[in-house]
């Protein structure tokens, strides 16, 4: 049993005006599947899609009171594409951040709502990825939280060490989830968390049963009475597994 790692949700004060910069961030298509959601989805892809964590900003009457230790890392070619890409997102109203990460080859930005993310340097390992490298959890031990993570979406381990851990999906497609120490809480600004999706035929109350049995815990965020299920992970990170229609 496994389920689909298949979008990052991002919580918003103005999801269409949000949406609008990550769309053009990404190169994908922007759409609606209600009031108050806006879902980013490659061109052509048929969600859900191994080749592509997407993205879905849902408006929350306070924004500023979600935190999570989510962010993205964005993907480039050639120093001349990162500096191409940085230009182009602050132009679209992205700001320069410091959360002290000193003299770096990688440049720190936040979206215009203040969400933290970074534009990576060119780099072998995500040059098949497509404009998401990696969505980057923070957390205090990577090793225990690539078996939860691994076992949960049955992504594949390609890397780990006591300060890294490295998954990607099974089929070798899309961006990787990197699980990245940090001691201490976070100061970086995020509103990002994890949706998971359960395969055709599978069933969401058999699976969030197999991964409260892996560790993971009920949260309330307020979601009240709806379809998806909202856990946290043995490092008490949210993230919410979704209702096959």
């Amino acid at each position: 049993m496994a389920l689909q790692l298949v979008q990052v949700n991002i919580k918003a004060g103005d999801e269409a005006t949000l949406g609008r910069f990550w769309a053009a961030a990404l190169g994908w298509d922007m759409s609606s599947e209600g009031p108050g959601v806006v879902n980013l989805v490659p061109a052509g892809l048929d969600w859900p899609d191994p080749a592509a964590v997407c993205v879905d900003l849902v408006v929350v009457p306070d924004p500023e009171t979600v935190r999570y230790r989510t962010h993205l890392d964005l993907a480039t070619t050639s120093a001349a594409h990162q500096a191409e890409l940085v230009a182009r997102l602050v132009e679209l109203g992205a700001t320069r951040a410091d959360v002290g990460q000193g003299d770096v080859p990688w440049q720190v930005l936040a979206d215009p709502e203040g969400n933290v993310f970074c534009v990576l340097e060119p780099r072998a390992v995500y040059q098949d990825t497509g404009p998401i490298a990696a969505v980057v959890v923070q957390c205090a031990d990577p090793r225990a939280m690539a078996r939860f993570w691994g076992e949960a979406a049955g992504w594949t381990v390609h890397e780990i060490s006591d300060d890294l851990a490295r998954l990607r999906s099974a089929e070798g497609v899309g961006p990787y989830l990197e699980l990245v120490r940090t001691p201490g809480p976070t100061t970086a600004q995020s509103r990002m968390h994890i949706d998971l999706l359960p395969y055709p035929g599978d069933d969401q109350a058999a699976e969030v049963a197999r991964l409260r049995a892996m560790g993971a815990t009920d949260t309330d965020v307020g979601q009240g009475d709806v379809p998806w299920i909202c856990l946290a992970d043995p490092e008490n990170n949210d993230f919410c597994v979704l209702h096959r229609p």
